[in-house]
């Protein structure tokens, strides 16, 4: 059906950047509304920012100014810049996404999740 690979986590100390990207792949027919979600240890999973099909975005305030989320419709992908990183940043972060496609007899829509990539601030 529908797979979602993240990719850009690291290491990176206080005040560094990253760019974590969510690749989708399958028999996709459309990717509606994408977004980004962390889980710290001990938490629970939070939203980070969310991005519609027509780029709308809205973002957690704890984020604001510091990320920013973008999507390449062509390449089936999700970017999240993140700037000026702080140790409280530091989780598991997913990919979300609502997506239509193409089953045998008919265009399903559900809701996906990629396995996760780690982000770690810290000197």
């Amino acid at each position: 059906q529908v797979q979602l690979v993240e990719s850009g986590g690291d290491l990176v100390q206080p005040g560094g950047s990253l760019r974590l990207s969510c690749a989708a792949s399958g028999s996709i027919f459309e990717i509606h509304d994408m977004g980004w979600y962390r889980q710290a240890p001990g938490k629970q999973r939070e939203l980070v920012a969310t991005i519609t099909s027509g780029g709308s975005t809205n973002y957690a305030d704890s984020v604001k100014g510091r990320f920013t989320i973008s999507r390449d419709n062509a390449k089936n992908t999700a970017y999240l810049q993140m700037n000026s990183l702080k140790p409280e940043d530091t989780a598991v972060y997913y990919c979300n996404a609502e997506v239509s496609y193409r089953g045998r007899f008919a265009v399903y829509t559900g809701d996906y999740w990629g396995q996760g990539t780690q982000v770690t601030v810290s000197s």
